[in-house]
C-alpha cells in the first residue's frame, strides 16, 4: 500500500532531523560530544533526582545562571564541563543524564553521569546517599544502548571513542570520609594507604570505561582543600589560613595520580589519558585573588562564607554577597562560575588544546 501524503510529510520530517543531527555532530571538529564523570565540581544536576541532601537547586544557587535558573550545579552559574563544551563548539551546557527533561537526542553531544558527594570509595558517596562511581559507570552503559539505538551501532561508537571524557573526582573521598568518619583511617594506618587504595579504585575506574570504548579522557585529581573557605574556617590556630597538611596530601595524591596516568597511557593502545591538574592554578588564585579579577578568596559568596553549602546556602540569608564575580569561591566548598571559567580556560589552554 502506497503511503498517504501526510505519512510522506512525518518520513520526510523524520529524514530531515537525522540528517541535522549527524550534521551537527559532524561540525563539532575532532570531539563531538563531552561526557562526564565525577563529584560535585562537575555534576550539572543528578542529584536533583536522587533522595539526598546533598542538592543545590533553589535559589540562590544559579542566579548567575541562564535565566536565573538553579539547576543542580554547586555555583552561582556554569561549571568547567559547560565552559569546556562551549570552548569545543559544542552546547554552552552539559546535560545532566537523570534529568527527564532531556532525551537522547540532546545527549548525544554531551551528557553528566556525576554526583555531588561522591568519590572513588563507595563508602564515599553513602555519606549522603549519592550516586557511586560504579553506579555512573552504568549509567554511561544504559547511554551507550541508547545512543546505538538513536544513531546506530557505527556513528553511535564512533561518537563515543572521540568523546572528550571529563573525570574530576576525589575531594570528597578525604574531606567528607577519611578526615570526617573513623571507618576508613581504622581500615588504614595512614592516610598514604587510603591514598594507594584510592590510586587502585581510580585505576579499576579507568581501565573498565577504556574496556567501553573511552580514549580521550582528562583526569583533575584534588585541589589545594586546605584553601577552601570551610577548613579555614575552623583552622582558628593557624588564623584561618589555608591548611596546609590538607593541601599537601593534595599534592601528594596527585603525584599518585599522574603516575597512574604514565602508567594507562603506555599499557592501553590507543589510551590519550591527560593529566589535567588544576591545583597550581587554584592556589594562584586563592593566594594572589587581585591578579584574577577577585577580592576575596577567604570566604565564600553564600552567606557568611564560612560554612554554608547545600541547604545551609538559604536564599534569604543577607549575608550573601550582590556580586558573586568578586568572590574566588561561590560557596564554602565550591568555587564561583568565574574561578571555574578562569580554570577551565587555563585546563583547556594547557592539557586539552590537542584534542580540538
Amino acid at each position: 500500500m502506497r503511503p498517504s501524503g501526510m505519512e510522506k510529510t512525518y518520513t520526510l520530517w523524520f529524514f530531515f532531523i537525522e540528517i541535522f543531527v549527524h550534521v551537527s555532530i559532524s561540525r563539532s571538529g575532532k570531539v563531538p560530544a563531552i561526557i562526564v564523570f565525577g563529584d560535585s565540581s562537575v555534576d550539572t544536576g543528578n542529584n536533583n533526582f536522587i533522595p539526598t541532601i546533598a542538592k543545590s537547586n533553589f535559589e540562590p544557587y544559579g542566579r548567575d545562571f541562564f535565566n536565573g535558573n538553579p539547576t543542580g550545579r554547586f555555583s552561582n552559574g556554569r561549571i568547567p564541563p559547560d565552559f569546556i563544551s562551549e570552548a569545543f563548539g559544542l552546547k554552552p551546557t552539559v546535560p545532566a543524564y537523570l534529568d527527564p527533561s532531556y532525551s537522547i537526542q540532546d545527549f548525544a553531544t554531551g551528557v553528566c553521569f556525576a554526583s555531588a558527594g561522591t568519590g572513588f570509595d563507595n563508602a564515599t558517596s553513602n555519606v549522603a546517599g549519592v550516586i557511586p562511581l560504579w553506579k555512573e559507570v552504568e549509567y554511561y552503559k544504559d547511554y551507550q544502548k541508547k545512543m546505538r539505538a538513536y544513531l546506530g551501532e557505527e556513528k553511535a561508537n564512533e561518537i563515543l571513542r572521540e568523546a572528550l571524557y571529563l573525570v574530576s573526582i576525589g575531594t570528597n573521598d578525604f574531606l567528607e570520609n577519611y578526615y570526617t568518619l573513623p571507618q576508613r583511617r581504622f581500615q588504614f594506618n595512614t592516610v598514604q594507604q587510603y591514598e594507594d587504595f584510592l590510586i587502585g579504585l581510580a585505576e579499576n575506574f579507568l581501565r573498565e570505561i577504556y574496556d567501553l570504548g573511552a580514549r580521550k579522557i582528562s583526569l583533575t585529581g584534588l585541589p589545594p582543600m586546605g584553601c577552601l573557605p570551610l577548613e579555614r574556617a575552623i583552622n582558628i590556630l593557624d588564623n584561618h589560613d589555608c591548611v596546609e597538611g590538607y593541601n599537601n596530601v593534595a599534592l601528594e595524591f596527585n603525584g599518585k595520580l599522574g603516575c597512574l596516568v604514565t602508567k594507562l597511557n603506555k599499557d592501553l593502545p590507543g589510551f590519550q589519558l591527560v593529566d589535567a591538574n588544576a591545583y597550581n592554578m587554584l592556589l594562584q588564585i586563592v593566594a594572589h585573588p587581585p591578579r584574577f579579577g577577585f577580592e576575596v578568596a577567604r570566604v565564600g559568596c553564600c552567606g557568611t562564607g564560612r560554612f554554608e553549602m547545600g541547604y545551609m546556602c538559604d536564599p534569604k540569608s543577607p549575608f550573601t554577597c550582590t556580586d558573586a564575580n568578586k568572590f574566588v569561591f561561590w560557596d564554602a566548598f565550591h568555587p564561583s562560575e568565574k574561578t571555574s571559567q578562569i580554570v577551565s580556560n587555563y585546563l583547556i589552554e594547557k592539557y586539552l588544546a590537542k584534542f580540538r
